[in-house]
């Protein structure tokens, strides 16, 4: 078992909150930008 800390993160583009790497972005993890589906959503008023 891995330790949370261990993970990669990055910087969401929208709110500018670290989120970490999970498991169902392994296969897309360069092109994730955005921490959750509300910052996903809310892409357009910030930009």
């Amino acid at each position: 078992m891995s330790k949370k800390a261990d993970l990669p993160s990055k910087i969401c583009v929208v709110c500018g909150r670290p989120f970490v790497w999970r498991k169902k972005w392994q296969t897309c993890w360069e092109s994730v930008r955005y921490c959750s589906d509300r910052c996903r959503r809310n892409r357009r008023s910030t930009l």
